[in-house]
């Protein structure tokens, strides 16, 4: 049976400050987020990984250097964030204006992404943690991230809506006994 999965979420940027849907723009942390990047070096220095995969965009990728494996993460494209196609750079409020009730797990974006293929991605994370043995460290982001867990917990991708995460918390996904379980949520 494979160890846990470890979900650390990048640190802060400008646009999860300001609430705007951030999928493949590639902005990097405030210094803030820099600032909780670093602070994940404690929590994370003495834990040994049998793999540490990292988003290949920057705000993931500088929170898993600051974090001090940066030497050892691969990339992993499967774990960039949701492509929010033309909903990209806005805030919920603002794509409520146009589609009062919107959500995005319910409702979707249009020229981007389809949930059932973020899920697909997030699948395949979960498959090349398990095989990997051990414990796995996955720098990310939000909505993948949160879609990761509903498919690890066998929900459906859209109970990811449950399962907020804030920037650089570490959550760790296990079992108990053989069924999958949330071990840790939302440590920051």
């Amino acid at each position: 049976m494979a160890g846990e999965l470890w979900l650390i979420r990048h640190g802060e940027t400008a646009w999860s400050l300001s609430g705007q849907h951030t999928g493949r723009t590639d902005i990097p942390l405030t210094p803030e987020g820099e600032r909780e990047a670093r602070q994940l070096r404690a929590k994370l220095s003495e834990h040994r990984f049998s793999l540490v995969l990292t988003s290949p965009l920057q705000r993931a990728r500088r929170t898993c250097e600051l974090a001090g494996f940066g030497d050892v993460a691969q990339n992993e494209p499967n774990l960039a964030e949701w492509d929010y196609g033309s909903y990209e750079g806005l805030t919920a409020k603002e794509i409520q204006r146009d589609r009062p009730g919107w959500t995005i797990f319910r409702d979707g974006v249009p020229g981007g992404e389809t949930i059932g293929q973020v899920a697909a991605r997030a699948q395949a994370v979960i498959s090349r943690a398990v095989e990997a043995g051990g414990d796995v460290a996955l720098f990310g982001h939000g909505h993948i991230l949160r879609i990761l867990t509903a498919c690890w917990l066998g929900l459906a991708p859209e109970d990811g809506r449950c399962f907020a995460l804030f920037p650089a918390s570490v959550s760790t996904l296990g079992y108990e006994h053989d069924t999958r379980v949330i071990t840790r949520w939302n440590l920051v």
